[in-house]
């Protein structure tokens, strides 16, 4: 076993228990029985292989075949837990490979086995102090969120406006208007050489 897997062993009992409470999830199990899932973190040799067993997920730091391999930065799959998942594939910070409805239907189980915190520490420490671990962290996520948009934003400002490493949207609009009238023009200017051509012949 490595340090990955024993890290993630606790979390994967938690997301066991909430898949075997819920009855769409435990239905989703037995559809993908026997399934296995990579998961690896892009530039490294980290990964880790989901295999789907019939009420539950087993963990294991090595398959032969998987279904489905799911790769990306950390940063990326951890954005596969949150309600971001979909934009994470779509802006192509992940990449899937393998079958692609294993791979939707295995996102929908891991949204149903997902943990509530704050439920799982009210038994730990009580209603009134979980609750408010709970609302710090998300007003830290939401802080993150913001903070992360806010540095791209100004890294964008800075190359565009301050360094001119990157043209901005205006210019590249415009550049394209220029590139469009061009071809339109190079377009007539060739049709009017074919017809000078066949009037001289």
């Amino acid at each position: 076993m490595d340090a990955l897997e024993a890290l993630l062993r606790p979390v994967i009992r938690l997301v066991n228990r909430q898949l075997q409470a819920k009855t769409p999830a435990r239905e989703l199990c037995a559809e993908l029985e026997g399934r296995v899932i990579a998961i690896r973190v892009s530039n490294t040799a980290l990964a880790l292989y989901f295999r789907v067993g019939h009420d539950a997920l087993e963990v294991t730091s090595f398959a032969d075949d998987p279904d489905v391999i799911i790769s990306g930065s950390l940063y990326a799959l951890a954005r596969l837990a949150g309600p971001s998942a979909e934009a994470a594939i779509r802006d192509g910070s992940i990449e899937l490979s393998g079958d692609a409805e294993t791979a939707q239907a295995f996102q929908r189980l891991l949204a149903y086995g997902k943990p509530d915190l704050e439920e799982e520490l009210s038994g730990v420490i009580g209603d009134v102090a979980a609750h408010g671990l709970g609302e710090l962290a998300r007003n830290v996520s939401r802080w993150a969120e913001n903070t992360h948009a806010t540095v791209q934003q100004n890294i964008q400002e800075y190359l565009q406006e301050e360094s001119r490493s990157l043209p901005s949207r205006y210019e590249v609009d415009a550049f394209r208007d220029q590139a469009e009238t061009l071809r339109d023009d190079v377009a007539r200017f060739e049709a009017r050489i074919r017809r000078l051509e066949q009037a001289t012949d």
